[in-house]
């Protein structure tokens, strides 16, 4: 689907596809967890997923300014030490208390965006929902919280940073050329590992598998909401991804949601309907 197209698709509908793409991509990385460490796993999925979109794009064609350059090399050191962070965390802590302790990153990019009780109160609401369907634990590991801590400051600059890579003449191209910088800066901790593939092509099949649903459509997307609504607003609607998940779970596992879940999913919905109602004019263009 073209840029044109998808920019006439409301941004909350945007953002649960990213998330169904990015927990099929999740899925397929912890099979591919059998075969390789999870550093090697997220150095073949950013350096796969900057491939893809290099390539597609043919982003080397047309000039780059240096100041083109330096941002999405940035914004693509962010991205990918994000996503080894994240793994580091999950290898070490229950995914939702990692999902819970990460979301801080975003919460603090929504509260400095936020102008008015009202949409502090929908901040609080919806902060407070990402942390019932989390379902917290306290008996974890030190190390994992650390990581988990890193990778959301490491989320929040990822917003920031995106959303000026968004509103720059080369978006998508700055975000394919980003995570080929990415991966390369996290060699040193990533590559070794990721070396250590056995030589079976499926191993190789399941990180592209996991770079294109993890990355390059969810991040692709991400390209596309921030250039049409401010980063503060992005921010929330991040909180869509685990309230999505859980009735992803009942729609195609008949996993049925017990009454936290269904607590948490209710306080998200609420929380972002009041913050729309927030919103004194239509969707702006930019960020903030």
């Amino acid at each position: 689907m073209s840029e044109s197209r998808l920019s006439q698709i409301p941004p909350e509908a945007l953002f649960v596809v990213s998330g169904i793409s990015m927990y099929a991509g999740a899925a397929i990385a912890v099979t591919a967890f059998q075969y390789l460490d999870a550093p090697g796993v997220a150095w073949w999925r950013v350096m796969f997923a900057g491939a893809v979109l290099t390539l597609a794009r043919r982003s080397w064609r047309g000039p780059w300014t240096r100041r083109q350059l330096l941002l999405a090399v940035t914004f693509g050191t962010v991205l990918a030490a994000m996503n080894l962070n994240f793994y580091f965390a999950i290898d070490r802590l229950p995914l939702g208390t990692t999902v819970a302790i990460e979301f801080a990153g975003p919460v603090a990019v929504a509260a400095i965006g936020t102008r008015t009780r009202r949409s502090l109160l929908a901040l609080v609401l919806t902060a407070g929902g990402v942390l019932v369907l989390a379902d917290v634990s306290f008996d974890i590991s030190p190390a994992g919280v650390w990581f988990a801590l890193a990778a959301a400051v490491l989320w929040a600059g990822y917003i920031v940073l995106g959303a000026r890579v968004a509103t720059g003449a080369r978006s998508l191209d700055g975000l394919g050329l980003g995570m080929v910088a990415g991966a390369l800066m996290i060699a040193p901790i990533g590559l070794p590992p990721a070396l250590r593939w056995g030589g079976t092509p499926w191993v190789l099949l399941l990180a592209l598998a996991t770079a294109v649903l993890s990355n390059v459509i969810p991040y692709s997307m991400d390209q596309v909401i921030l250039r049409r609504i401010p980063r503060a607003r992005f921010a929330l609607l991040l909180a869509l991804l685990p309230a999505s998940a859980a009735v992803m779970g009942l729609v195609a596992l008949r996993q049925v949601p017990g009454g936290l879940e269904v607590l948490g999913i209710a306080l998200v919905v609420l929380g972002i309907a009041l913050a729309e109602r927030s919103r004194p004019t239509p969707v702006p263009t930019g960020v903030d």
